[in-house]
C-alpha cells in the first residue's frame, strides 16, 4: 500500500528529476547563468568585494583544466570550459559592481548563457567524434595486425605446399579457430587438373614440415568447388586431454544431430542417423564401451528416439542405464520412480531374438499403418517425431555376430540384417560395434552400404586396424595419429574421416542423465505398440529381467554374501577345504549341518533308520526330509543346505551356482529349476520381485 501511495504521489507531482545525472548543453548553461545571477544579486545586497567572484571563477577554470588533462580531453574542450568559468566570473564581478537588476546585466547574462550552451554542444560533438575515431583507429590497428598474421600464414603455407606437394596454390582466406586450437586455409588450386587429394595424401609430410606438435595434423578436404581446397591445421593437441561429457543435458533431436565427440578443433561432431546406420570398431582398451555410453546418453536426451540395446556379454553396455531405475535407486523431483535410460535391454540370445522379431514386425506394421501419413507428407520416409519415434538398435559386438560361424548366432545375425534391410524408411536404424576393422567385419555388403557413419577407435593399436577398408577413399590416416584412449577417426556423409575423440562419461553422469531425461523419453506409437504386442509390453516383467539381477553378486551393505550375512549361518568351508579321499565334502557338510540342527531342534525321523532307534521328534519339530531326497545327487543336497544356511536374508540362484560350480559344475539354469520346484512344494519362499528377489527356506521365511 505504501508503494502504491508513493507512486500516486510521484505521478501527481509531475516528472521526477534525476539530480545525480550530469548536465547537458542546455541544463549546463542554465545552471551557470542562474548561479552567476544568484551570486551577483547576493553579493550586491551584502556589499561583498567583487574580487572574490573573479577569484572563484579563476579557481574553477584551473580545476576543470586539470581534470580535463587527466581524462585526456581535447584542447578545444579545455578552452571552452575554462572560458565559460572566466566569462561567468567576469560578468558576476561586473554585476556586483554596477547592479545585476538592470536590463543591460540581464541581457548580457542571457547572451552568455546561449553562448555557453552552444559552445558546450559543439565540444561534446567534437569529443564524441574524437572518441569514435580513436576506437576505429584501434580496430584498424588490430585488423592490420591480424591481417599481417594471416598474410604471414598464407605466405608460409604457399611455400610449404609448393615444397612438399609440388603444387602452387593461391590462398583466398585464413580463418583462425575460435577455440584457439588452430586455423583453416582456403586455397585455390592451380589450373591443370590438380585436386585436393594430392594435398591430402601428403598430410604427414606437411605436418612434419610445419613442425606441428605430436597429435596435430594438417588435413585437406574439398572446398566450395572442385578447384578449391580447405586445409585444417591443428596447433594444439586437444586429443591428449580428457574431457568429460558436457554437463548440459538439454534436449536433442534426431533431425538436428546427436553429438558423439569433438574434432581436433575442439568443436562437437554430430551424427545424423535418420537414414544412416553406424559402425564402431575398437580393440579392447580403446574406450569403445565409454563411447557406447556417450552414444546412449545422446539418444536418452533426444525426444524422438527410443533406444533398444543388445549385448550378449551379460548386457554390460545397457545395465548402467537400467538397474538404477529398476532398483529404485533414482527418484524424480517429485519422488516418483524414473524410467530407465534405454527402452529395452537384451542380454540373452532368446531376449535378443525377441527384440529383433519385434523390430521386424514394427517395421512392417508401420509400412501398412502409416500410408496416409506418408501421403499427406508427400514422402516415402516416415516423419519421425515424439509421436512416432525412431528406434535405434545398439548392438554391442554386433559385427562379430554377423561374422560368427556358430549356427545359432548366425540366425541372430540374419535377423539383424533383415532389420537393416527393410526398416530404413520406417525409422529403425542400428549402431553396431566390433573389435577391429578387419575383412571379416567389413566383408558384408549390407554393412558397408548402410553404415555410412563410421568410427575407428585406435588407442594406438595397429593390429586389426585397416583404416583404408574402414574409410575407403580417405588418405593420410595413420593409427599413430590417435594413440590416446577414446581417440580415433570418425567419418560421416557430411564430414570426411578425420581425427576425433569421445568424451569421458562418468557413472554418476549416467545416473544424472537418467533422472534428467526420464520425462523426455517418447512412448512407442500405437501402431507400433500393437505390432510389438506382449513381447514389448512385458519387457520389464520380473521373469524377463531376472538375468540382470543375477549378473551382480548378491551382496549386502557390507559386501558379504547372503550366506555370510546369516546371523546363525554355518561355515560352509567344508565344501572346499575337507579332503575327499574318505568322505565327500557334501556328506561331511551335511553331517555337520545335522549335528548343529539336532543340537537346537528336534528333527523328523530318518525313514532309513528303524523306528526304535530314532528319537521321538518334539512337537513342531524341524522336518529335514527334503535333505534326503535325491540321495543320488550331492549337488542338489548341497544347494538346499546353502539355501537353509542363508537364514532370513535368503540367497539367489547365482550365489548358489557359484558355490557349487567348482566341485560339481552346476549351472545357474539347474539351480533355477531347483528353486522353482522348492517354491512350488513349499520348501522355499520367494521374497521380492525383479532385482530384489531372494529365496528363503521356509524355516526362516517371515510369517505372513
Amino acid at each position: 500500500m505504501a508503494t502504491t501511495a508513493t507512486a500516486k504521489q510521484n505521478a501527481s507531482s509531475g516528472p521526477v528529476l534525476d539530480w545525480a545525472a550530469g548536465h547537458g548543453p542546455v541544463t549546463g548553461a542554465l545552471s551557470a547563468t542562474t548561479g552567476a545571477f544568484a551570486v551577483a544579486t547576493t553579493g550586491a545586497a551584502t556589499s561583498t568585494p567583487p574580487g572574490w567572484a573573479l577569484a572563484v571563477g579563476a579557481a574553477g577554470a584551473l580545476g576543470h583544466t586539470i581534470a580535463g588533462l587527466r581524462i585526456r580531453n581535447s584542447g578545444r574542450t579545455l578552452a571552452t570550459r575554462a572560458a565559460s568559468w572566466l566569462v561567468g566570473a567576469g560578468w558576476t564581478t561586473w554585476a556586483m559592481t554596477h547592479g545585476p537588476l538592470t536590463w543591460a546585466a540581464l541581457g548580457s547574462l542571457a547572451t552568455i548563457g546561449v553562448g555557453i550552451g552552444a559552445a558546450t554542444r559543439s565540444t561534446n560533438l567534437y569529443e564524441e567524434a574524437r572518441e569514435e575515431e580513436t576506437i576505429a583507429a584501434e580496430q584498424r590497428q588490430i585488423a592490420a595486425e591480424l591481417s599481417a598474421e594471416r598474410r604471414a600464414i598464407a605466405a608460409e603455407w604457399i611455400d610449404r605446399i609448393q615444397r612438399v606437394c609440388s603444387i602452387t596454390v593461391r590462398v583466398v582466406g585464413v580463418e583462425m579457430w575460435e577455440t584457439g586450437a588452430g586455423f583453416s586455409i582456403d586455397a585455390e588450386l592451380p589450373p591443370g587438373g590438380a585436386t585436393y587429394a594430392k594435398i591430402a595424401a601428403e598430410s604427414a609430410r606437411l605436418s612434419a614440415d610445419a613442425r606441428l606438435p605430436h597429435g596435430c595434423t594438417a588435413t585437406a578436404s574439398p572446398g566450395i568447388h572442385q578447384g578449391r581446397v580447405i586445409i585444417d591445421v591443428t596447433t594444439v593437441n586437444v586429443l591428449e586431454q580428457e574431457r568429460t561429457y558436457p554437463a548440459d543435458y538439454g534436449p536433442l533431436s534426431l533431425h538436428t544431430g546427436i553429438p558423439w565427440g569433438y574434432r581436433t578443433n575442439a568443436e562437437q561432431i554430430l551424427a545424423y542417423l535418420r537414414e544412416q546406420c553406424a559402425l564402431i570398431v575398437g580393440p579392447t582398451g580403446s574406450g569403445k564401451t565409454n563411447l557406447v555410453h556417450s552414444i546412449l546418453a545422446g539418444f536418452a536426451r533426444a525426444g524422438d528416439i527410443l533406444t533398444w540395446v543388445i549385448d550378449l556379454n551379460a548386457g554390460s553396455a545397457g545395465l548402467p542405464w537400467v538397474l538404477p531405475a529398476l532398483g529404485g535407486e533414482i527418484k524424480g523431483e517429485d519422488g516418483k520412480p524414473v524410467r530407465p535410460g534405454i527402452d529395452w535391454l537384451a542380454g540373452t540370445f532368446d531376449e535378443a531374438m525377441t527384440m529383433l522379431d519385434t523390430a521386424v514386425r514394427v517395421a512392417k506394421q508401420r509400412k501398412m499403418g502409416y500410408q496416409d501419413v506418408l501421403a499427406r507428407a508427400n514422402t516415402d520416409l516416415l516423419p519421425i517425431s515424439a509421436k512416432i519415434p525412431q528406434i535405434m538398435l545398439v548392438i554391442d559386438e554386433g559385427a562379430e555376430i554377423l561374422a560368427s560361424p556358430d549356427r545359432q548366432v548366425r540366425k541372430l545375425g540374419e535377423k539383424i540384417l533383415e532389420v537393416i534391410r527393410i526398416a530404413r524408411a520406417m525409422g529403425i536404424r542400428t549402431v553396431l560395434t566390433a573389435l577391429g576393422a578387419t575383412g571379416s567385419v567389413l566383408s558384408n555388403l549390407m554393412i558397408r552400404r548402410e553404415a555410412k557413419v563410421r568410427i575407428a577407435l585406435t588407442g594406438g593399436e595397429t593390429e586389426g586396424m585397416d583404416l583404408s577398408k574402414m574409410f575407403p577413399g580417405s588418405r593420410g590416416l595413420r593409427v599413430d595419429q590417435a594413440p590416446y584412449k577414446g581417440a580415433g577417426f570418425m567419418g560421416t556423409p557430411e564430414s570426411p574421416a578425420a581425427l576425433f575423440k569421445a568424451w569421458r562419461i562418468l557413472p554418476n553422469q549416467i545416473r544424472e542423465i537418467i533422472a534428467a531425461t526420464s520425462d523426455r523419453h517418447p512412448v512407442l506409437d500405437d501402431i507400433s505398440a500393437k505390432a510389438a504386442g506382449p513381447a514389448y509390453a512385458r519387457r520389464w516383467d520380473a521373469d524377463r529381467i531376472a538375468w540382470m539381477h543375477d549378473q551382480a553378486p548378491e551382496t549386502g551393505e557390507t559386501g558379504t554374501t547372503a550366506a555370510e550375512r546369516a546371523g546363525t549361518g554355518l561355515n560352509l568351508s567344508a565344501l572346499q577345504d575337507q579332503p575327499t579321499t574318505q568322505v565327500s565334502p557334501e556328506d561331511e557338510m551335511l553331517r555337520m549341518f545335522r549335528e548343529q540342527i539336532d543340537a537346537q531342534f528336534a528333527t523328523a525321523p530318518d525313514p532309513r533308520i528303524p523306528a526304535d532307534d530314532t528319537p521321538s521328534p518334539a512337537a513342531g519339530g524341524l522336518n529335514l526330509s527334503a535333505l534326503r531326497g535325491e540321495q543320488d545327487n550331492p549337488a542338489h543336497r548341497a544347494a538346499l543346505a546353502l539355501l537353509l544356511a542363508a537364514g532370513r536374508e535368503g540367497t539367489g540362484a547365482s550365489a548358489i551356482a557359484r558355490a557349487l560350480a567348482k566341485e560339481h559344475g552346476t549351472t545357474r539354469q539347474t539351480v533355477v529349476g531347483w528353486l522353482k520346484a522348492w517354491v512350488k512344494d513349499g520348501t522355499a519362499v520367494r521374497i521380492g520381485e525383479g532385482t530384489k528377489a531372494r529365496y528363503v527356506h521356509r524355516q526362516h521365511a517371515p510369517e505372513s
